[in-house]
């Protein structure tokens, strides 16, 4: 189990004869979050301090060592903790990264795989067997394109760096061959032939370089993905924001006015896409291709809260049950607190 870090002793920030509880808060630097983390939204009741590294310095130090009391995880740690029986953290309905994940299957060039169906019997790396890329990627193999994942030989190691390993305990399925290479990267052993594919949300060092001896399994992923969102309905979570537990069995009501402010911070950060007047978006027809994605999504682009992830969200407890992440299949409903699952109505 994780270490729980320091017992936390809550503070206070007095500003204007009011009081402020003091909430440390590492996440990413996502535009729809942004407004909150600078002050221009603001939490009711709460002083956030801002940090911001990459996600996996995040991850890496809230899981271990719970460093913050407010902080971007991964999905998939964070379900097979839940799953585990830790309840030491409590995950807001709130999805700062969401990513199709077709395009994070790389294979070698000159290499045996050309289609999915080239995997069976061949060597196919990832960084952790608990990594939430993963976890879409080997289920949209198994249930997109029928492919055995029992029928591959599964390598993990780090994605540029050797010495990566595990954060949670898996229970890995029947069958299933994982190896464990913390002597090697999967970018080495990719471009030396010992693996024949890996699966990384992260890209190689060697592909962000532009080697062109690593490529894309798929070159041209979002038809691809677009095939399986009208499949599946799964508009794939990458990571939540979760909240050490003893914030809230002190303060219930964080949680809830957290989610308001992440709401309206993406809410701003959504107006500021589909702005026609001004570009705000650095990229030619920016504000087009928001407006057709929000009517792609049913109006919101990028939802928070239980009901209209509920298939995503299930799609995604049954896949990592299934692949050994989580040690039991959990239901959409245990993933956040109870009063997050309805909201108030005039």
């Amino acid at each position: 189990m994780p270490n729980a870090g320091r017992p936390w002793v809550p503070s206070f920030l007095s500003r204007g004869g009011a009081s402020r509880l003091v909430l440390s808060c590492a996440v990413s630097d996502y535009d729809h979050v942004r407004d909150l983390m600078e002050g221009r939204v603001q939490a009711e009741g709460i002083e956030l301090i801002p940090i911001r590294f990459a996600v996996e310095e995040i991850f890496f130090r809230f899981i271990k060592f719970r460093e913050w009391e407010v902080s971007e995880v991964s999905f998939a740690k964070y379900v097979a903790l839940r799953s585990q029986g830790d309840e030491s953290l409590v995950a807001l309905p709130v999805f700062p990264s969401r990513v199709f994940r077709h395009s994070s299957i790389y294979v070698r060039a000159d290499g045996l795989v050309k289609r999915v169906e080239d995997l069976a019997g061949k060597r196919v790396g990832v960084p952790e067997w608990a990594q939430t890329a993963a976890i879409y990627s080997r289920g949209a193999l198994r249930h997109q394109f029928g492919l055995d994942l029992n029928a591959i030989n599964w390598v993990q190691a780090g994605v540029n760096q050797p010495g990566r390993g595990e954060k949670v305990e898996l229970r890995l399925p029947e069958g299933l061959t994982l190896t464990r290479r913390p002597d090697s990267s999967l970018d080495a052993m990719l471009l030396n032939g010992e693996l024949d594919a890996i699966l990384t949300a992260h890209p190689t060092q060697s592909f962000e370089q532009g080697d062109p001896r690593i490529v894309r399994l798929f070159p041209d992923p979002q038809p691809i993905e677009e095939a399986f969102l009208d499949a599946t309905g799964v508009f794939p979570i990458m990571h939540a924001v979760a909240i050490r537990r003893e914030v809230i069995d002190r303060f219930p009501w964080v949680a809830g006015n957290l989610l308001t402010a992440f709401e309206a911070a993406k809410r701003n950060a959504v107006a500021r896409a589909e702005e026609i007047t001004a570009s705000r978006i650095p990229f030619a027809w920016g504000q087009l291709a928001a407006a057709r994605m929000a009517a792609r999504f049913g109006g919101d682009p990028w939802p928070y809260c239980l009901e209209p992830n509920r298939t995503t969200l299930d799609t995604f407890c049954a896949w990592a049950h299934e692949q050994g992440v989580a040690h039991r299949r959990l239901q959409p409903e245990e993933l956040f607190p109870p009063e997050l699952l309805q909201r108030y109505r005039i």
